[in-house]
């Protein structure tokens, strides 16, 4: 199995390879610089390279060269190639931002921030292509990644959990999906080898969506570090939030957001299509995430 990806380097591009690697697939690196590059017997294309959602420092202008223009030269260099299957990694914000119904496939897409805008431009510039006699293309549409190492608020999570910080949060319940890295990498590769399932979007998540007070409750458990968590009421915390959005330090607006809201996410689409359990469930792919901090 040959395969071409982009974005090799980065945090999902790193645990990718690893998963090729170990089933003894051949993997070529992506160079967007040099189009002189013949890239002969590839079976798949793989796009991961973007810019990923950063609320304090981006230049709006980058989301829309790397994430929509970018896209287009991989899937076109794929479109003249003799390769069957192309996979783009872009995301569920390409739907919504924030939701209090759960995102299926159909759900009208309205992302809000130009991260959103612009990997809804790459799918639909992807989508409105016509498709050669053959080839199979793949819109992937992960909530949020999470696996050894990864940045985020999961990282910020568990750093409070290890110094046991009170949780300050206990009055709000929510849900929200997440997607262990394994179970992406595992949904890539059953799209690579079953011919049968057919083009098209696919959102991916773990099977079951989990709030953030079990989830420090799971990283106290595994951490063996004991966290209070506090019912402070709502109101205060929003006005708290408030005074460290001047800061930029710890329950910033756009933390306390993510923290707190609802943002569920279906997988049936893509569970129905490969027709196999995923390898980790939603509280086995975060505590092994948890483990290697």
């Amino acid at each position: 199995m040959n395969i071409l990806i982009s974005g090799l380097n980065g945090f999902v591009g790193k645990n990718l390879n690893k998963y090729f690697v170990d089933k003894k697939y051949e993997i070529s690196k992506f160079n967007f610089t040099d189009e002189t590059i013949q890239y002969n017997s590839i079976n798949t294309y793989i796009h991961l390279a973007g810019k990923a959602h950063d609320l304090k420092n981006h230049n709006i202008n980058d989301y829309y060269k790397v994430n929509t223009d970018l896209t287009k030269v991989f899937f076109n260099r794929f479109l003249l190639s003799s390769a069957t299957n192309f996979i783009f990694i872009s995301s569920i914000k390409a739907v919504s931002d924030k939701t209090d119904d759960v995102l299926y496939e159909n759900t009208i897409p309205n992302p809000l921030t130009d991260y959103g805008k612009s990997k809804l431009l790459a799918e639909e510039y992807i989508l409105k292509t016509k498709l050669p006699a053959g080839k199979r293309i793949f819109i992937l549409r992960p909530c949020m990644i999470h696996g050894p190492f990864n940045k985020g608020n999961l990282n910020f999570l568990i750093k409070l959990v290890k110094f046991r910080f009170p949780w300050p949060l206990g009055s709000f319940h929510n849900k929200r999906s997440f997607c262990t890295v394994e179970n992406l990498c595992f949904i890539i590769n059953e799209i690579i080898l079953n011919n049968g399932i057919a083009s098209g979007i696919y959102n991916i998540a773990d099977d079951e969506p989990i709030s953030t007070n079990e989830l420090i409750n799971l990283i106290s458990n595994v951490l063996k570090k004991r966290c209070y968590i506090i019912k402070f009421p709502k109101k205060f915390i929003f006005l708290l939030s408030h005074l460290f959005d001047i800061f930029n330090i710890f329950l910033t607006k756009d933390r306390l957001q993510k923290l707190t809201e609802n943002y569920v996410v279906s997988n049936h689409k893509i569970r129905t299509a490969i027709n196999k359990k995923l390898p980790f469930s939603t509280k086995e792919g975060l505590i092994q995430t948890i483990k290697t901090f």
